[in-house]
């Protein structure tokens, strides 16, 4: 990850699994449920081919991991990093530090990735709390990597991993307090928007360090470019909130027509009109004794024909 190739790499796969998991909250706002994933049924009553009950989720966790684990090792083309200790050296000193982090914050995600598949595909019941203490362990882990990983960096570096870890920490407290507490609306929503911020804030920062659009590199020592760093997470706090309401909002039109579409013809419901002098609460209380008056007779007359 440490080429603008590796940082867009774990940016894309943060932001689809955010604009993946703002969908399914907006659908579960508007539809009422109870649980953001309903569970799957016990494993006799799936179905019995494979491939419909391989948890797409938890595949594209491993291969997003896999990923990023050989283009850390092996990339650009010619590079091995594989090596964590340099032997030749008398003071055996570590290598490619910064690649061995990023490929444990890989390992923990594929891990996640392992055990969403055992739950759902090997247990007899899915463990829904497993799978979450799984992501959440993910997510601490990447927090404790960020932190060691700005020792002596530069403050501009320090500045943007530390705003990183903010959204990326508060996202592992959910996760973390989903493991007993899962059915909370609130907690889906300040999960997924700080998804969406951590998202947006890494391909921001991959393109700032490594790219900038200016073509000048950001200067470290310049109280300035440390000033608008912070007034760019603001903006990118803004950002994911408006991306999630533009998210609701479609799911909100879909499911209104999707709804409109399905619903079943039959009598509508009207409201009683309540003014006692209205017309229509006349004809209606005459429409209402003729109904009763048939009911009556009909109801008579079955009798003296039983009898």
């Amino acid at each position: 990850m440490g080429t603008i190739e590796g940082h867009l790499l774990a940016a894309t796969f943060f932001l689809f699994y955010a604009l993946y998991y703002s969908v399914l909250v907006s659908l579960a706002l508007l539809q009422g449920q109870r649980v953001l994933k309903p569970p799957l049924p016990p494993r006799e009553k799936q179905g019995h081919r494979l491939w419909q009950r391989v948890p797409l989720e938890g595949m594209v966790k491993m291969a997003i991991a896999l990923t990023g684990i050989l283009s850390e090792f092996f990339y650009p083309l010619g590079v091995n990093r594989l090596k964590m200790v340099d032997w030749q050296d008398p003071h055996r000193p570590f290598v490619f530090k910064d690649s061995w982090q990023h490929v444990t914050m890989y390992l923990f995600f594929m891990l996640s990735g392992v055990v969403d598949i055992v739950s759902q595909l090997c247990l007899a019941r899915q463990s829904v709390k497993l799978e979450r203490a799984a992501e959440a362990m993910a997510f601490y882990v990447l927090v404790l990597l960020m932190a060691a990983h700005i020792e002596n960096k530069s403050t501009l570096e320090i500045r943007v991993h530390i705003l990183f870890m903010v959204p990326t920490f508060l996202v592992a407290l959910v996760l973390n307090i989903e493991v007993w507490v899962p059915d909370q609306p609130p907690l889906w929503v300040l999960k997924t928007w700080m998804g969406l911020v951590l998202s947006t804030w890494m391909l921001q920062f991959s393109v700032l360090m490594y790219s900038p659009p200016s073509g000048q590199p950001w200067q470290a020592d310049n109280p300035g470019d440390l000033a608008f760093l912070t007034i760019f997470f603001c903006w990118h706090l803004g950002l994911g909130a408006a991306l999630l309401a533009a998210i609701y909002g479609l799911c909100s039109l879909w499911h209104h027509r999707c709804s409109s579409w399905t619903e079943a013809p039959g009598p509508s419901y009207q409201p009683c009109p309540t003014e006692s002098s209205g017309e229509e609460l006349d004809k209606l209380a005459a429409g209402g004794w003729c109904v009763l008056k048939a009911a009556v007779f009909h109801s008579v007359e079955h009798r003296g024909v039983c009898s």
